[in-house]
């Protein structure tokens, strides 16, 4: 096949699955706020199920549930009737997902869900299928035609199906005023977790680790301060520790261009008064943008009374995986 051809072949896919997505508008109805009502009481678990290509998605749904503040998790149906029902309390709301609504796995254990007083919400692309019937709530996530020209491979079913799982999600998610840092906290391993929750006190430097000299040093002796620390930069404080300036890489290649005398020259003639400082509790990912934005590669890290306590560079940042 020339390239033409699959092309207009993966063009086709993506129109059909675009349409049946648009008729899911007309889904987002009062039995879909039900059904939020339902998971959004729920006690216990969200438990989502499926078989097949469902159950992908299923495990889809479940995972972004859990991540965003709605408690989820997946159950294989064929493992359900041999011992895993046990996982399912009157607590908990069941998702089952069918595309046909006739999953026999599924059915199989719709009446010990229903025994034990469970709210089951259905999602079936069949609303007078027996999973439908017997369900609490069902969501219509029928397509006129999958995107396979067989019309067997499940395709735009699946991604209706997950369209709709993310909507029941988000709308959870808002409902329960779910924050960013509450996303970080179940993604603390993610980068985005890294981003939302590390403040600058989780990677500054302290104590012997902070380049600092005095205001009466020679630019020789900050120097040395500035190589013997590793920061490409040293604060200038006063004999309390505030901070009178800071001296940096760039200010030492802006002094060299002025033939200034390193060794008898004091440091408080050439350093940048008012620098930029941060606070411990600041988010590690705003510093970033501070210093983006004011074109610096370190900073100062003080107290409420503008006593130096740390310092952090864009090497801190990277190895903490803000950046």
């Amino acid at each position: 096949m020339a390239p033409t051809d699959f092309k207009k072949l993966g063009l086709a896919v993506v129109e059909t699955e675009l349409a049946s997505v648009e008729q899911l508008k007309q889904r987002i109805d009062d039995s879909f706020a039900q059904a939020c009502e339902l998971m959004f009481a729920c006690k216990g678990r969200i438990v989502v199920t499926g078989m097949g290509k469902s159950g992908h998605i299923a495990g889809k749904i479940a995972a972004t549930l859990a991540s965003t503040g709605s408690p989820a998790f997946f159950v294989h149906p064929g493992e359900a009737s041999h011992g895993d029902l046990g996982m399912i309390t009157p607590n908990d709301v069941v998702l089952a997902l069918s595309n046909s609504g006739n999953t026999e796995e599924i059915l199989t254990i719709v009446p010990i869900i229903k025994r034990l007083g469970v709210p089951l919400i259905s999602m079936t692309g069949s609303t007078d299928s027996p999973l439908a019937t017997e369900a609490t709530i069902n969501l219509d996530v029928s397509v006129e035609k999958e995107a396979c020209p067989l019309g067997l491979a499940p395709t735009s079913s699946t991604t209706v199906a997950l369209v709709m799982g993310d909507a029941l999600a988000v709308a959870l998610l808002d409902a329960r005023g779910f924050t960013e840092e509450d996303f970080a906290l179940s993604h603390p391993g993610g980068s985005l977790g890294r981003r939302l929750l590390l403040h600058v006190s989780d990677i500054m430097h302290t104590g012997e680790g902070i380049p600092r000299i005095s205001p009466d040093a020679s630019i020789s002796e900050a120097l040395l301060e500035m190589s013997s620390k590793g920061m490409g930069m040293t604060a200038i404080v006063d004999q309390d520790d505030r901070v009178l300036g800071i001296y940096t890489d760039g200010d030492l290649r802006r002094t060299l261009d002025k033939k200034i005398d390193l060794q008898h020259t004091r440091i408080d003639q050439v350093m940048t008064e008012n620098c930029k400082t941060v606070d411990t509790q600041d988010l590690a990912a705003l510093v970033l943008k501070l210093m983006e934005d004011a074109k610096i590669n370190g900073a100062l890290v003080t107290d409420a009374d503008n006593r130096l306590i740390g310092a952090l560079n864009m090497h801190d940042l990277l190895r903490a995986g803000v950046m």
